[in-house]
């Protein structure tokens, strides 16, 4: 059974070993994550190659080598070599780097769910590794569930809670007031672009005007 973290990698060195399609969804959720990536292969894709010169990655142009983890945080092995991708798997554990290897749940000391973002929301599916398909499966059903809207909710909630906060609110009686303005239909007033509404809702939960 995994324990489900969420980590902060906004500016920390991150490695993804490989440079094909696969690498390519990795990269791109370090990316969403602001991790500082270099991408390490012989060959690189060319979508990840667009990356590199917009400056988004740092490329190594090599093979895999255990010097490529000094000072890492974390490092993914997504190469299409069983055996490559179990050495980054070993020198990582050695070097006390966290470590993730596609499709082999069994060389890692994290796993990667499918996420569902929406502005700071995130929506996570883990299946510990077992079925990655079902977890990208529940996520696209979810979907349909959690609109674009819910970026502005987070917002907004969040705004509110600083606020409340700020007037000395109490912790528990701050949560109450987020959780019953949420479920009394903020999302659907967002999403029918009813500010008047909001306001109304706002005040009626919090006496603020958002």
């Amino acid at each position: 059974m995994s324990y489900l973290v969420s980590l902060t990698l906004e500016g920390r060195p991150a490695v993804v070993v490989g440079a094909g399609q696969v690498a390519r969804r990795k990269v791109e959720g370090l990316l969403q994550a602001e991790a500082a990536v270099t991408v390490v292969a012989p060959g690189i894709c060319a979508e990840i190659q667009a990356l590199a010169d917009a400056g988004r990655v740092a490329l190594r142009r090599e093979p895999y080598g255990k010097e490529c983890l000094a000072g890492v945080s974390l490092v993914i092995a997504a190469t299409n070599h069983a055996a490559v991708n179990a050495q980054v798997a070993r020198d990582a554990r050695e070097l006390g780097i966290l470590v993730n290897v596609v499709d082999r749940p069994a060389l890692c000391t994290f796993t990667l769910p499918a996420t569902l973002r929406r502005g700071d929301l995130t929506v996570a599916v883990a299946t510990g590794g077992r079925c990655p398909a079902l977890a990208s499966a529940v996520r696209e059903d979810l979907e349909a569930q959690f609109g674009d809207e819910y970026g502005e909710v987070v917002a907004l909630l969040g705004r509110l809670r600083e606020q409340l906060m700020a007037a000395g609110w109490e912790g528990f009686r701050v949560r109450q007031a987020l959780i019953s303005l949420y479920r009394a239909g903020l999302p659907e007033l967002i999403a029918a672009g009813d500010q008047a509404g909001v306001r109304k809702l706002v005040a009626a939960f919090t006496g603020l005007q958002p």
